[in-house]
């Protein structure tokens, strides 16, 4: 499957479940307001749309080669800033405390150290059936 199949498979296969959070949520708190709505709409537009197209064609485009695709699901830790950065700057959401920046941190760096390992089992996996 391409890039563009990968996204959509995924956003259909998760549908339900995000239809009955917005069932949920419209049922114990109530709609949101306009203003929500066009912001989610960005955040979902730029963030995951673009965002996810974008990372799946990358993986693609480096697949014969571990070491690149261990670099490419590295920068997947990089959207977590951007996407704060970009609510920030357009959003005019309030700067993270510093708890929540130790928190970002460790998410990143959970991410990075992930696709550094996975990256190596599956160079040494490679190795062995070669």
């Amino acid at each position: 499957m391409d890039a563009y199949q990968r996204v959509l498979g995924m956003t259909l296969a998760s549908l339900p479940f995000w239809l009955a959070l917005s069932l949920y949520g419209l049922l114990t708190v109530g709609g949101s307001t306009a203003s929500q709505i066009f912001q989610t709409l960005i955040v979902a537009i730029s963030s995951d749309v673009i965002a996810t197209v974008l990372f799946f064609k990358a993986t693609d485009l480096v697949r014969g080669s571990m070491q690149k695709l261990g670099a490419v699901e590295a920068t997947q830790s990089m959207e977590v800033l951007f996407a704060l950065i970009g609510e920030i700057l357009f959003l005019s959401i309030a700067f993270p405390s510093s708890l929540s920046l130790i928190g970002i941190l460790l998410v990143m760096l959970g991410m990075m150290l992930h696709s550094y390992i996975s990256s190596r089992t599956k160079k040494s996996v490679m190795q062995l059936n070669a």
